[in-house]
């Protein structure tokens, strides 16, 4: 009888899984199928090729994928070469706490293994205070966290809770399209940022007296801007942001910051036909007003800088440079709408490349903040909550 297998049977996004198929004819050739539909109901879907062995068995732990969504052993092809049927669709978790995604599985018979994105014990509580909206993610245990801040513009909670489930305390705080939050941006306003840091740090399950950052994109240009700024920012991870302001200004207490200024005629097309807004700032980047640019040098934490070298809408790696110079197996999304701009935006990057720079930044991203949030002798509770 043909059986598949995931171990475990629900995991965390960032958790590898092992799949494995017996019962097969020796050397039998199998096509093995992955499907998703999201909370939007968009279908996502991958495929590969296996061959079993003289077993009967087809192990995604050593057998090569023979042809399909990607060639080679790969144990997680499966998920991290999930693709949408329309062009511009990202896969993005709203409800992280209740309803985890169901991965179907299909070589003859059907499974289904859902796909967590929090570990059990994790308590999300959605925060209204004052002006700004979030929902903070706390790890089991009495003995107070490292607390992170992440934000992607609304609420998106996916590294948030992965982060509780790795021991940090973490909220997610929106900024806007969320609530009575404004749909877009007109300003960065680093006092909101602020009152959620300062309201953090006096929970008493929050173990400061500092915290740390995780922002990519737009959010990584708020949270350089943050560092810079705010002296209770001691860890701060930048992923494919800009060292610079980028079309709105920022604005703390009386100072005001203006954009870089851009050059439209350098947007190009892809061959897919989306927009690249990779040049756009280069043609003005060496004679622009120096108050565009975030002044590294005056802050006080530390940084880990993650870079991507097909970025195809900020030169991260320029940007890193000049400074100093999502969680792994998810899928790549080459493409995505942006509504400020009403247009649909070429991220760039391969597949397989993508894939294992998400596992290995993911691991850097947890290491860099245990090391700077974590006092030395201090207990951080793995996710398990064993204490």
């Amino acid at each position: 009888m043909i059986q598949l297998t995931t171990t475990p049977l629900t995991a965390l996004v960032d958790e590898p899984v092992h799949i494995r198929v017996t019962g097969l004819t020796p050397f039998q050739i199998v096509l093995l199928q992955a499907s998703l539909e999201d909370e939007r109901r968009n279908i996502f879907h991958s495929h590969a090729y296996y061959k079993a062995n003289k077993l009967g068995e087809v192990d995604l732990k050593h057998a090569a994928s023979l042809g399909g969504d990607y060639i080679g052993v790969y144990p997680m092809g499966l998920l991290w070469s999930l693709k949408s049927e329309k062009i511009g669709i990202k896969l993005l978790k709203g409800d992280v706490m209740n309803s985890p995604f169901q991965v179907q599985l299909k070589v003859y018979d059907r499974f289904n293994y859902p796909d967590d994105p929090h570990s059990p014990g994790v308590t999300r509580i959605q925060i209204k205070e004052a002006r700004f909206r979030g929902a903070c993610f706390i790890p089991p245990g009495l003995i107070p966290r490292g607390i992170c801040l992440e934000f992607f513009g609304g609420l998106i909670e996916t590294r948030a809770s992965l982060l509780a489930s790795h021991g940090f305390a973490a909220f997610a705080l929106a900024y806007c399209n969320y609530e009575d939050l404004p749909p877009q941006l007109e300003k960065v306003d680093l006092e909101y940022f602020e009152e959620a840091v300062n309201f953090l740090l006096r929970h008493p399950k929050i173990l400061g007296p500092g915290i740390g950052i995780v922002s990519i994109s737009r959010g990584a240009e708020i949270g350089l801007s943050m560092a810079i700024h705010l002296k209770q920012v001691t860890a701060t991870v930048l992923i494919n942001g800009p060292n610079f302001i980028l079309d709105i200004p920022h604005v703390y207490h009386d100072q005001v910051n203006q954009p870089l200024s851009f050059s439209a005629q350098s947007i190009s097309i892809s061959n897919l036909g989306l927009i690249e807004f990779e040049n756009i700032f280069e043609e003005n980047r060496n004679n622009a007003n120096k108050a565009a640019f975030l002044p590294i040098e005056k802050a006080q934490g530390h940084f880990l800088f993650i870079v991507g070298e097909e970025e195809k809408n900020v030169n991260s790696i320029v940007n890193a440079e000049q400074a100093i110079e999502q969680p792994p197996y998810s899928p790549l999304c080459c493409g995505s709408r942006i509504s400020r701009f009403h247009l649909t935006l070429h991220w760039g990057g391969e597949v397989i490349p993508h894939a294992a720079a998400q596992e290995n930044s993911w691991k850097e991203i947890q290491k860099f903040l245990r090391k700077h949030l974590i006092p030395s002798g201090s207990l951080l509770l793995s996710h398990n909550g064993n204490s």
